[in-house]
């Protein structure tokens, strides 16, 4: 997986530069580029960091045995001062496909949902924190859109001692109720936990479970814990949105729990359309922050 090249232009007029076997093109974020391999013409994407960092960057990655749904690098090249760190190409996030289906039925939502537990973990069971865990960070592996990776760890750290942290570090609209309190320092598994419960409650009633117009007054509603739960969510369903979404954190499921919550293993209802049938679709959006 390993390598070491000399970069050149693929040709005299070409912005694309030949990393390896692969052809580095579009650039679509900071330091990440669309690329293809030039002999199987397979899409990958590639990471890109000096290499003085390269190793700093991975840490997290060389830490954690692979897992099927984590996105694991799939080859490192290394330049004279770049490192090229690819990955395998992904079929769109998760965020865009509840939002475009304004939440799942839950026979699709339980197949997904567990894909994401066991991920999470997985990296609590090997000492890993993700403080920046929310629903776009899962990607597609496969077009027919039923297998799932993480497809980032930025902002995951290794636990050393103990995994108490500290600060607001995920998405507002994850953000767990210990963490809005002042100077206080909590789990980050259980933090992780509670994230996993807004990922829960968004996938299947298509929007999030606390909202508001300002941020106040959304920290008010964490705070309080209070949400709305559908009639037509299965009984199972709301079991397990309940054991997630508590304030205290230490009443909450640990990630292996929840893998092992009755819910996965019910035949579900396959109530899309009767939700369609019940909400106005501008209620059903989940927002873009």
């Amino acid at each position: 997986m390993l390598s070491t090249f000399s970069s050149t232009k693929a040709s005299s007029n070409s912005h694309c530069f030949l990393v390896g076997k692969n052809v580095l093109d579009e650039k679509v974020a900071e330091n990440v580029f669309k690329a293809s391999n030039l002999h199987s013409g397979k899409h990958v994407f590639c990471k890109v960091f000096p290499i003085s960092r390269y190793v700093q960057a991975l840490a997290v990655y060389f830490h954690l045995p692979v897992q099927p749904h984590l996105h694991h690098p799939s080859e490192i090249i290394l330049g004279h001062s770049m490192a090229y760190i690819f990955f395998e190409h992904t079929f769109g996030n998760m965020y865009r496909h509840v939002q475009s289906s304004q939440g799942l039925c839950e026979d699709e939502a339980l197949r997904l949902f567990h894909q994401i537990v066991s991920v999470v973990a997985h990296c609590h069971n090997n000492g890993v924190v993700l403080p920046r865990l929310k629903l776009k960070n899962f990607a597609f592996k496969n077009k027919e859109r039923t297998e799932l990776a993480l497809c980032t760890l930025k902002g995951a750290y290794i636990i050393e001692k103990d995994d108490f942290i500290s600060g607001k570090h995920s998405c507002p609209l994850y953000i767990s109720p210990e963490s809005l309190q002042p100077g206080s320092s909590f789990s980050g598994k259980a933090s992780n936990v509670w994230i996993l419960g807004v990922i829960l409650y968004t996938i299947l009633v298509g929007r999030h479970p606390f909202t508001h117009t300002n941020l106040n007054g959304l920290y008010r509603r964490i705070q309080k814990c209070k949400f709305f739960l559908p009639e037509l969510l299965s009984p199972k369903a709301k079991c397990l949105i309940c054991s997630i979404l508590r304030k205290n954190p230490t009443e909450r499921l640990t990630a292996e729990e929840i893998l092992s919550h009755p819910w996965f293993s019910s035949t579900s209802y396959s109530q899309y359309m009767w939700r369609k049938m019940f909400y106005e679709e501008e209620d059903q959006k989940v927002p873009s922050l």
